[in-house]
């Protein structure tokens, strides 16, 4: 009793500073329903629906001190309910086979794929013969043939090659799949030969429209800015990064500057900030304005139309639309004269988000943007009830832009590490030299150059935000030609994010000297992620690729073919060797049919309908891995494009077989045994 006594104590203490547990529970849900294994069926939603309710009705009935716990378990409840409602919403008919043929749609967006491929994505798709109800309603293709003048709006004909969207390359790890599944993919693909217009241009919906508006944006900025810079400033206005080349893209990834590009909370908070502190002090400058009108509001509203013409401009991909709400609750904080950056505001900005798009939980721009949000508001809060940042006046500004680098950098390491496998040694310096540039050049250069563009003055204004992407570009290459500048990290167990995230929200959000506890499951986690054991072996889903643990790291079956696997195998593995580098540790070497001694067990990979032809009898102690159908003599275990089809990629450790299918389940977005393909 006197345990309980003391809980109900801290309970009734935290009263007035609940609301910001909101959306953690709101994720704890939706992390549930993601985290199953299986499909809930209707008994099962009415079940926790039920449960909501009952968690509802108990508040009313429990102590003062408890009833946020009942609130709690009801938004549980509600991520729940969220998330599978928001699966099913989002339903299309996916591809179930590996398609070639004519393939005709409509183009709704254009980008480039890692291979620096342009890519575009279709709708209103027709494909061969299929019938409507089993084709997919949009599909994602790169294109490697010759091309006329691509734009939004045009409806095109091809031939391509597709395929359902990919499964996990290894058991636990990104599900393609699922990503696709609420984007509403279908298939994706690639063709090799031209790309014929069926149709001129027609808008017909207004996502194409604006989607066409941003594109000539695009093309009149690179026209103004060519090469890198020009491509650089169009992904900053518009979003579209199809100007940009690889080799900066990957400069600005390993000097931690990539996320200059996104258009997040960074830009986003830089816009509206500059529009709102322009327009409050040329609203103060006009007397009657000044004594007449709320200038501050003014100032605030202004700010809100700039944003909201920023998100139309930019596409409004996820990670603008959440940078859009957190900044239009800070605003809409102004007009009701509450304070604007408050734990409460970013409170508010999560649940909405998480209301919208309950699947973003998932994302590493979610987690990254909240992480750096709440920590800065949680850390500067503090300062500002300290009363400034410590030091000399002059340097306080420049202690700000440090201090909030090195806080932003720190609350998303831990994420980036674990989605991207690497971290940018040198991110902080990067970021100390170039984001003060952002903020002071180029997005008041971008403002007014969008604000003297229907004059045809944007020139002068675009030029000066060229000379700031410059320096931008410049920093990103020295940075990332240092020696040492990125540093590959294993990948972590699935447990150890969601603990490192609760530890800190408890350190950020409970109120009294017990808030310190929240640093034991983050020292815990930390230490966990470094002994996480990576899997002897890996198989492709395909069973074109094999790859075994040895002393020198993961040995590749194959020099070329399923890189992207082998790139995604030896990053989770925190491993910087290219594929034909970690070919070469390959014992035997490169073969047709390569061997590997596995503890008792022969690892045979056959690698062609050549090598598995030759090779038509195994023995018991074998494991024998094709990339074609194959039928053996002997009772080995095998693994083909038929077995791998059912349990996509594979592991094995210490004799045990882990497969993509056990740890997914059988999921809405799962892939659908059919007859006939």
């Amino acid at each position: 009793m006197r345990v309980l006594a003391r809980i109900e104590v801290a309970l009734l203490n935290q009263r007035g500073h609940l609301f910001p547990w909101s959306p953690v529970c709101l994720a704890i849900g939706i992390g549930l329903y993601f985290g199953l294994t299986f499909e809930p069926d209707q008994q099962f939603y009415y079940g926790v629906a039920a449960s909501g309710l009952f968690a509802i009705w108990a508040c009313r009935r429990l102590p003062v001190a408890w009833a946020p716990l009942a609130i709690g378990g009801a938004l549980v409840a509600a991520g729940f309910l969220l998330a599978g409602t928001r699966a099913h919403m989002v339903a299309e008919p996916v591809l179930q086979w590996r398609y070639y043929g004519p393939v005709e749609g409509r183009i709704v967006a254009l980008d480039r794929s890692a291979s620096d491929a342009l890519r575009v994505t279709l709708d209103g798709v027709r494909i061969g013969d299929v019938p409507k109800d089993r084709r997919p309603q949009r599909i994602r293709l790169s294109l490697h043939g010759g091309s006329t003048s691509l734009e939004p709006g045009q409806r095109i004909m091809t031939t391509a090659y597709l395929s359902p969207p990919q499964g996990p390359v290894e058991p636990g790890g990104f599900d393609f799949r699922r990503h696709a599944w609420f984007q509403k993919l279908g298939a994706v693909g690639y063709t090799r030969v031209p790309v014929l217009t069926v149709a001129p241009a027609s808008m017909g919906q207004r996502g194409v429209q604006i989607t066409a508006w941003r594109m000539a944006i695009s093309q009149r900025v690179r026209s103004i800015l060519p090469g890198e810079v020009g491509g650089f400033a169009a992904a900053v206005t518009t979003g579209d990064r199809s100007g940009m080349g690889q080799n900066t893209l990957g400069a600005l990834r390993m000097s931690n500057l990539a996320h200059l590009l996104a258009i997040s909370g960074l830009h986003m908070g830089l816009l509206t900030g500059f529009v709102f502190v322009a327009c409050r002090i040329g609203f103060s400058a006009v007397p009657v304005l000044a004594l007449r009108l709320p200038v501050r509001k003014l100032a605030a509203v202004c700010a809100l139309i700039a944003a909201t013409i920023y998100l139309v401009l930019s596409g409004g991909n996820v990670a603008t639309e959440r940078a859009y709400v957190m900044v239009s609750v800070m605003f809409g904080a102004v007009l009701i004269d509450r304070r604007a950056i408050s734990l409460r505001a970013v409170a508010v900005a999560a649940i909405i988000v998480l209301f919208l798009r309950p699947e973003s939980l998932l994302s590493p721009g979610f987690q990254m943007s909240f992480a750096a949000t709440t920590a800065l508001v949680a850390i500067f809060g503090g300062l500002r009830d300290f009363g400034r940042i410590p030091g000399p006046k002059w340097l306080r500004p420049v202690g700000g832009v440090l201090l909030s680098s090195a806080i932003a950098g720190l609350a998303t390491a831990p994420v980036g590490a674990a989605h991207f496998n690497t971290m940018a040694h040198y991110g902080l310096l990067a970021n100390m030299l170039a984001v003060p540039v952002m903020g002071t050049i180029v997005v008041p250069a971008a403002v007014v150059a969008a604000l003297l563009a229907p004059f045809g003055l944007e020139v002068v204004a675009l030029w000066v935000m060229g000379l700031g992407l410059r320096w931008i570009i410049v920093v990103a290459d020295w940075i990332s030609g240092l020696s040492g500048a990125q540093g590959f990290v294993v990948s972590p167990p699935d447990y150890v994010l969601p603990v490192i995230a609760l530890g800190a929200l408890w350190l950020i959000l409970w109120r009294g000297s017990a808030r310190w506890v929240g640093t034991v499951p983050i020292i815990g986690a930390l230490l966990l992620w470094g002994q996480g054991n990576r899997p002897e072996v890996l198989i492709a889903e395909s069973g074109g690729l094999v790859g075994v643990m040895t002393e020198t790291g993961r040995a590749l079956s194959k020099q070329r073919g399923s890189g992207f696997v082998a790139t995604v195998w030896l990053e989770n593995d925190g491993d910087r060797a290219d594929q034909s580098k970690a070919a070469s540790r390959w014992p035997s070497g490169i073969d047709k049919v390569q061997r590997y001694l596995l503890n008792d067990k022969e690892l045979v990979h056959l690698t062609g309908k050549r090598a598995a032809q030759e090779f038509s009898e195994c023995s018991s102690d074998q494991i024998v891995v094709s990339a074609v159908p194959v039928s053996l003599n002997g009772d080995c275990k095998i693994f083909d494009p038929d077995s791998l089809l059912k349990t996509g990629s594979l592991a094995l450790s210490q004799g045990e077989i882990r497969t993509s299918a056990q740890v997914t389940g059988h999921r809405l977005w799962s892939p659908v045994q059919r007859d006939g393909h």
